[in-house]
């Protein structure tokens, strides 16, 4: 099974908010030819970008190779059309390939019935090609995916394994915990740069000030991982030799700032040391069990950036009302910095006593939150330039 040299179309999937977020990241790394759509964005490359993407996207969710796309309408229609897929340029004679799936506004509504009839297509493409009846489903592992909106049929298989918020670096868990992928996003939609400070006085096991040091550091946050392609004889060791080796001469050690996560619980810092030790950035990262009223910062410009309680997942709603009531006084003494909440409470302005300068639906997990965005003015070495 030989690896080609012929276009491939690629699909990144994200959380609802994030699509353009992760276009840009995709541009950055070169790849041009996208369509973004709600959840995804679809990209035209080759296979090594299977390699690339995997180790590079910073706020995508997974990286899914499409087979192909059409409009079904009965299960027919569907069986048919699935098994005309190029499937076995792909999936070995043994490959492993469950079926997942979803629905939406579709007459196939029931996914259990597609997920069946999509996997029985498969197995008929490989019965002709491979002229054998059994398939033991004992070698690499190729999750296929039925995708259906509104009677388009979109098929591919995921090329990521675990999702891509799994780094590799947090192994120990604290409550509520920000999905990396999120916190990168967090940090992406902001003014923060690596020549700025960046302070997050809620930092919990340190999710945002690690995923910064990635950021600033321009290490590839998948570095430390593997994935389910690895294992496909069609993406060559080579190839993901390359792309390893590519990150790792693009990475840096050289951070000029350096990075500040606070949290009144000693217990959670603990594990945010572990994790920037694990992550490679502890020597970037300053951590300091603090009271959010006690925060404050000599440097005259920065980012804060954090995800305080909400009232909901962690901790009780009046606890969290009375800190974004204390939040401007806090905030005031870093009048020049930029200031970023993610919050799911819907009275946020109203408790902190102003409007913000920009706003942001995102989601943390299945929780509908607003990116609140508080913007300070540009450094003297950055005025008269674009501040994004």
């Amino acid at each position: 099974m030989p690896s080609s040299t012929e276009p491939i179309e690629l699909i990144a999937t994200s959380a609802f908010g994030l699509e353009a977020v992760v276009a840009r990241e995709l541009k950055q790394l070169g790849y041009d030819e996208q369509t973004v759509e709600d959840g995804r964005v679809t990209f035209i490359a080759d296979e090594a970008a299977i390699c690339r993407t995997n180790l590079w996207l910073r706020s995508a969710d997974r990286v899914l190779l499409k087979l192909g796309s059409f409009e079904a309408l009965d299960f027919g229609e569907l069986f048919d059309q699935t098994k005309a897929l190029p499937w076995s340029d792909w999936l070995t004679a043994d490959a492993e390939f469950p079926v997942r799936g979803k629905s939406v506004r579709s007459q196939l509504h029931s996914v259990p019935d597609c997920q069946s009839i999509v996997k029985k297509a498969i197995v008929e493409h490989l019965k002709a090609v491979h002229g054998q009846e059994w398939f033991e489903e004992t070698g690499p592992r190729y999750a296929a995916e039925v995708s259906i909106l509104k009677d388009r049929v979109t098929l591919s298989i995921d090329t990521s394994g675990p999702g891509l918020h799994k780094r590799g670096y947090r192994t120990l868990s604290g409550k509520s915990p920000l999905k990396e992928t999120l916190a990168a996003a967090l940090i992406q939609l902001s003014y923060w740069n690596r020549e700025r400070p960046l302070l997050d006085p809620f930092c919990g096991t340190g999710t945002i000030p690690i995923e910064a040091a990635l950021i600033g550091g321009n290490m590839a946050p998948g570095l430390k991982r593997e994935f389910a392609a690895q294992r496909w004889p069609r993406i060559c060791p080579a190839m993901w030799a390359d792309a390893r080796t590519e990150a790792r001469d693009l990475a840096t050690d050289d951070l000029p700032v350096p990075l500040i996560g606070s949290d009144i619980d000693q217990r959670v810092l603990s594990l945010a040391r572990y994790h920037a030790t694990q992550a490679g950035v502890a020597d970037h990262i300053q951590l300091k069990q603090r009271a959010f009223t006690d925060v404050t910062n000599r440097r005259k410009f920065g980012c804060l950036i954090c995800n305080p309680p909400y009232g909901e997942r962690s901790g009780d709603l009046e606890s969290a009302e009375a800190l974004y009531r204390e939040m401007p006084r806090v905030f005031g003494k870093l009048e020049s910095w930029s200031a970023y909440v993610l919050t799911s409470h819907p009275e946020f302005e109203s408790l902190f006593d102003r409007r913000a300068d920009r706003r942001r639906k995102l989601y943390n997990g299945r929780i509908e939150c607003t990116y609140y965005q508080y913007l300070g003015p540009p450094p003297p070495w950055q005025r008269g330039t674009s501040r994004e």
